[in-house]
């Protein structure tokens, strides 16, 4: 013990002699540690406390206070109320030792053994002896400290000193500047208007010292290492002035004043905070100030030119309408909310009127403001403005008129969820029904598209809500939108009824099934007009637009099981009459139909009905139609088939994929079973129209059977999009004839088919040596393809060696690195190289068809990160190395990886690669220079500092790719000259009559598209620098 008060001593005389402060920690380590206690270090610091020079009772107050902020919470509640009673005491000390004893007071406060009364003891203290906003900026953060920890701990004992517990707090915080002050500031007068501390007579001085600070205009400084935003300081401060609605008779008025401001941001805090606080404070408190209040927001929506400052005005006044809604009305007093809406109507209505339309946007949006802000508000707008709307519609002729008042009337008709009637209630537009219907419908009779396109969508609004639409309305709808469908050939026209079809088939399936889709399979199916028809040559050329128009309808209207039972056959119709040799429908027809069956897909996610359907019927309809078409053109090269065309089956593809992805565990099994045997066995009973050949090899890789061999497409399709959880049989036999048909197969479409459905399913394939061995297996027969160059299947060997390099990629597995190492050496191969090169795209890209996560493969975060980190090194030497010719495939390879990492990745390892991309830039292959310009063109707009020392490198290069020969190239680099005009003025206005007189050439290029990028990047450049330019 001895030893121990001998050490104790020695480290406390080394602290108070200023040799050394870092003996502080020591000293507190020693009181964990147990070696001595704190009233022992008090013992040992008795000379330094009671010394006559402040200095030394400075240090010796400051060893304890560090002592204290480390061990508090081993103290004992006797402990406690002894070092309390001394840092009381100490605060009337010299003032030099003020801030060491405030932040003992500050560590005591979070001690959990606080004695009763001392937190109350500590308060009076402080604000009797300490002017607090006199402190430095570390000792004014103690004080908040202290009082949020006491206020936490001590609640109870805080609140027993009432008023006098807010008045000390209004002295110590007034005058508060510092942002990290003003946070804690507002939490403890947060914590005092929520939690019930008596404000009595200080309820105004709380408002005024918190008050001062609206709006908050701090900026702060860049770099800054506390991370306060402004954004932090107007979310604090809010808080305290809408807290209680003791503040309105002062916030309210200061709002008012703040709005007549000329700075944006104070007005849209204003706004902002007139919404937080509308719903604290009741109709009684905003009674007084509504009309200085709506005066205001009127101004502001009406005359200003900021979207922030509108959306603002508009969510207060709907703010301010939905607090009046929730008064209780009594038989003496006047409603409140009527009386406020008569203000905002009388103002607001006369301007739908007015002959020129001029003011009835911003009117329009305050009346839909406060309509939308409760069922109550809403019963008296609509009631007052949907009469004058109807009657206005019904006056004009002009379709522009016409069609700005449909625009209005659908804010009025939309229901917001706060004006939504509740459950038993009528919806407030159920006595307009008939007349908005016949609005709506006159204007679809219209020929104006914009018309057309308005009163779809309002049309939309009425049928989504319920008894809106009588059953004669739907019926009327449905024909209105058919009839569209068929003739109207605007693209947007069309594009609103196939949303709005899509929308009003769910609610009304019956109506559609019976009314649309016979009239769109009549119109399928119709005939195209033949020279000599008494029709118009501009009708019969577009037959197939409105066929297209059908096709796509078909597709929309297919939300219900019911739909999609009898929207289906009709789009397997048109394919099987492609097959059986129709000649009225072109290849665009079928893929449209595909594209068709695919949104069917995918809308029915979810739904096990449409699942099945697809597995009882399309798909098998899908794969039947293909085989029939293989065999015949196989037969009868003079039959081919548009179903054996390679677009075709790409267009089938996604549409099996998408539907096999979705189906339920019990159908996805059958549904491998099933493909399986038909690819591998000739298994075709569960194909319809079972008349095929008893011998079918569907995984032949002879030349002459391509058009069997190339179905394969449609086994990954099934297969590979399954999950993962499905077990696919004969896995073994299938991995072996799909690696046949890889290497051996002539026919390109057919190999690369089978590669992708190979890696696809040794992607999702269980880890182990089942696996090892099939990978290992196929990459010694890709080697030994590929290292004899004189063999004929050398390309279809590497192609299998790209997609099983992706698979395994994806998934990490270790084998991985082997295939993409061989990728690599492939680089330096004088026949194979730059398809090397590019293969680095599709290992660093998402694939459409196979190996994404829409197919359940086995993908990992982040492996494009990861493949460039362990490679891009390889890349850079096998550069350095190479010979000049050779240069250019590296390059290409580098460029493909970096343009498909993500950007804040390329930011980070621009600076390293900028070399050898400017280079890339040099190289004549327009692929590497397209590749690399994509890559710029975005870094460019938030350059690294390592590209600003580029520029004149970046700029010469640039300009000379203005005048390349490719289209994509001239415009990719014009994009990226336009770019660099947003550097730093003092940086690219040396070259800025280089650029200009670079740009004057693409003007007059003979591209639009080039021409147009020109005269957007010239027309920066030559502002540049210039008065009025930025």
């Amino acid at each position: 013990m001895a030893a121990e008060g001998a050490q104790l001593a020695g480290l406390v005389e080394e602290f108070v002699a200023g040799q050394a402060d870092s003996k502080a920690a020591d000293v507190a380590e020693g009181v964990k540690a147990g070696h001595f206690t704190v009233l022992e270090l008090v013992e040992a610091l008795g000379l330094s406390l009671t010394s006559s020079q402040a200095q030394t009772r400075g240090r010796g107050v400051q060893l304890l206070s560090e002592v204290l902020q480390e061990c508090y919470s081993s103290l004992s509640e006797r402990e406690v109320e002894v070092l309390i009673a001394f840092y009381e005491n100490r605060l009337k000390d010299h003032y030099a030792i003020t801030p060491h004893v405030l932040r003992g007071l500050k560590a005591l406060a979070k001690s959990s053994v606080l004695p009763p009364g001392s937190a109350v003891s500590m308060l009076k203290s402080l604000f009797q002896d300490v002017h607090v906003q006199s402190l430095m900026l570390a000792e004014r953060s103690s004080v908040y400290n202290m009082l949020i920890s006491l206020m936490e701990s001590r609640e109870e004992e805080l609140k027993g000193l009432g008023p006098d517990f807010v008045f000390g707090f209004v002295q110590a915080v007034d005058g508060e500047r510092d942002p990290r002050n003003l946070l804690l500031a507002f939490q403890i007068a947060r914590n005092i208007i929520h939690r019930g501390y008596d404000l009595s007579q200080f309820t105004e001085e709380l408002f005024e010292v918190t008050s001062c600070y609206f709006p908050i205009d701090f900026t702060p400084p860049p770099n800054d290492p506390h991370g306060i935003t402004h954004e932090d300081l107007i979310l604090a401060l809010r808080g305290v002035l809408t807290g209680t609605p003791r503040f309105a008779e002062f916030l309210l008025p200061l709002i008012i004043e703040k709005l007549d401001s000329d700075v944006q941001n104070a007005k849209v805090d204003s706004l902002q905070t007139l919404a937080a606080c509308s719903p604290v404070y009741g109709h009684k408190e905003l009674a007084e100030f509504l009309p200085g209040l709506w005066s205001s927001i009127r101004r502001e929506v009406f005359q200003t030119a900021s979207e922030r400052v509108e959306s603002a005005g508009l969510a207060a006044l709907g703010a301010l309408t939905s607090s009046l809604s929730r008064s209780v009305l009594t038989s003496d007093s006047e409603d409140a909310l009527q009386v406020f809406l008569e203000l905002v109507l009388k103002d607001c209505k006369h301007h739908l009127c007015e002959p020129d339309l001029k003011l009835v946007w911003p009117s329009a949006k305050l009346l839909q403001a406060a309509s939308g802000a409760s069922y109550r508000s809403s019963l008296i707008v609509t009631a007052e403005v949907l009469p004058a709307l109807l009657e206005q519609y019904s006056s004009r002729t002009q379709c522009a008129q016409r069609r700005t008042l449909l625009e209005v009337l659908h804010g009025f008709i939309q229901p917001t969820p706060s004006s939504r009637p509740a459950e038993g209630e009528e919806t407030v537009l159920l006595p307009f029904q008939k007349p908005l219907c016949s609005a709506v419908f006159s204007a679809l009779a219209e020929s104006s598209a914009g018309l057309q396109i308005t009163a779809t969508k309002v049309l939309t609004t009425l049928g989504q809500q319920p008894g809106l639409l009588a059953d004669s309305d739907v019926e009327m709808t449905v024909d209105h939108l058919t009839r569209l469908v068929l003739e109207e050939e605007d693209a947007q026209v069309s594009l609103a009824v196939v949303e709005s079809i899509g929308s009003l088939s769910r609610l009304h399936p019956a109506a559609f099934a019976s009314r649309m889709i016979p009239r769109l399979k009549d119109e399928i199916f119709s005939e195209p007009m033949v020279q000599g028809d008494d029709s118009s040559p501009s009708q019969g050329w577009s037959k197939g637009a409105a066929r297209q128009r059908c096709v796509t309808a078909l597709a929309s209207v297919s939300t219900e099981p019911g739909l999609v039972q009898q929207s289906a056959p009709v789009l397997l119709e048109v394919l099987a009459s492609v097959h059986a040799g129709s000649s009225s429908f072109s290849v665009e027809d079928v893929t449209s139909v595909c594209h068709s069956l695919q949104r069917i897909a995918e809308q029915a996610r979810g739904s096990e009905d449409i699942g099945r359907f697809f597995h009882d019927v399309i798909i098998p309809r899908l794969l039947g139609m293909a085989l029939q078409a293989a065999l015949q053109s196989q037969k009868c090269s003079d039959l081919s088939s548009a179903l054996t065309q390679e677009a075709v089956l790409l267009a089938i593809v996604p549409v099996i994929s998408t539907a096999c992805a979705e189906l339920q565990t019990e159908l996805a099994t059958q549904m491998a079973v099933q493909v399986v045997s038909l690819f591998l066995n000739g298994d075709v009973s569960f194909l319809p129209e079972n008349a095929y050949p008893s011998q079918i090899q569907l995984l032949k890789s002879q030349s002459e059977s391509w058009n069997q061999s190339q179905l394969v497409c449609l086994l990954m399709a099934c297969v590979c999009s399954l999950p993962r959880s499905v077990d696919i049989p004969d896995m073994d036999r299938l991995l072996g004839q799909l690696e046949e048909l890889s290497c051996m197969c002539t026919h390109t479409f057919s190999y690369t088919s089978g590669a992708k459905c190979f890696a696809g399913l040794i992607n999702k394939r269980a880890a182990g040596r089942a696996l090892d061995a099939v990978v290992e297996k196929t990459l010694e027969r890709i080697r030994a393809t590929l290292d004899c160059e004189s063999s004929a299947q050398r390309i279809q060997a590497f192609t299998l060696l790209v997609w099983v390099a992706k698979a395994l990629l994806l998934r990490y597995h270790p084998l991985s690195t082997v295939f993409t190492d061989k990728l690599f050496s492939l680089l330096s191969d004088a026949e194979l190289g730059s398809q090397a090169a590019d293969s680095f795209s599709l290992l660093m890209s998402d694939s459409s068809d196979v190996l994404n996560r829409g197919c359940h493969a086995d993908v990992r975060i982040m492996y494009r990160q990861r493949f460039f980190a362990e490679n891009s090194a390889k890349l850079i030497e096998g550069f350095t190395s190479a010979e000049k010719d050779k240069k250019s495939v590296y390059l290409k390879a580098l460029s493909h990886m970096v343009n498909n990492l993500p950007r804040q990745v390329q930011l980070t390892e621009l600076p390293a690669l900028l070399p050898l991309l400017l280079e890339a830039l040099s190289c004549p292959d327009q692929a590497v220079q397209l590749s690399t310009l994509s890559c710029l063109q975005p870094v460019l707009l938030d350059p690294p500092p390592a590209l600003t020392t580029q520029l004149e490198a970046l700029f010469s290069r640039l300009l000379s790719l203005t005048s390349s020969p490719s289209m994509k190239v001239r415009i990719a680099a014009l994009r990226c000259v336009h770019a660099l005009s947003r550097l730093p003025e003092h940086q690219v206005l040396p070259f800025r009559a280089r650029v200009l007189r670079a740009l004057a050439a693409p003007l007059d290029d003979k591209k639009r598209l080039v021409r147009k990028e020109a005269v957007s990047a010239r027309g920066e450049w030559f502002l540049l620098g210039s008065p009025g330019g930025r």
